[in-house]
């Protein structure tokens, strides 16, 4: 059985469009894309979803706290699931929030650390860098992510080279979703089944 596990933010979580700042709710299992690629790849998959909310590659938020950093963590999350044939690697939207204030190109080199730091723990055979859905100043999260439509000008692109730079493999989550007008953020349901449809092919090609 081939082990896949999905490593994000709410986005993977499956966090529903917020309408009230910090009324945080869920899709229903089966609506979350990781739930939905599962499917489509069978029994002989296993799909593991591992998305916290306020995720970011490698910065502590003193704001909202609660082990954040993905840097911190990845190490215990990969050796609980090892081995790993697959780590579907999608961060970066929330290192857009204005607090952070970094670039995309900044990001774009966090997330070649969390690459390195993987293959320094072992037990991942391949990896699959997502490049994050573009966000929109919209909704309770507008000012949150104040500025972030400009700093994510290039984001795809040079994480598209830092996949290239890493010999790993990449998509755009941007081909195939659209953050919701809500928030500016997350995902409907529709966007959901979207995104695991799409995941298909490119998870496959990986394994």
């Amino acid at each position: 059985m081939a082990v896949i596990l999905c490593y994000g933010d709410s986005n993977t979580h499956g966090t529903i469009p917020l309408e009230k700042l910090g009324a945080f709710a869920r899709h229903a299992p089966g609506n979350r894309w990781p739930d939905v690629l599962g499917q489509a790849l069978g029994s002989e998959h296993q799909v593991i979803s591992e998305g916290l909310p306020g995720r970011t590659t490698v910065h502590d938020d003193t704001v909202e706290g609660g082990m954040r950093n993905g840097l911190t963590v990845l190490p215990a999350i990969l050796q609980s699931h090892a081995p790993i044939d697959l780590m579907v690697l999608m961060l970066g939207t929330n290192d857009l929030k204005n607090r952070f204030s970094v670039t995309a190109f900044e990001i774009s080199r966090s997330l070649e650390r969390l690459i390195l730091a993987t293959r320094a723990e072992g037990v991942v055979k391949d990896i699959l860098l997502v490049s994050p859905v573009p966000v929109r100043e919209a909704g309770v999260l507008k000012d949150v992510f104040a500025g972030a439509e400009t700093r994510q000008q290039g984001l795809t692109s040079f994480i598209e080279a830092a996949a290239d730079r890493q010999g790993v493999g990449f998509f755009d989550a941007g081909s195939a979703v659209s953050v919701s007008p809500v928030d500016g953020v997350h995902w409907d349901a529709a966007g959901h089944h979207a995104m695991g449809a799409a995941m298909v092919q490119a998870v496959a090609s990986r394994l």
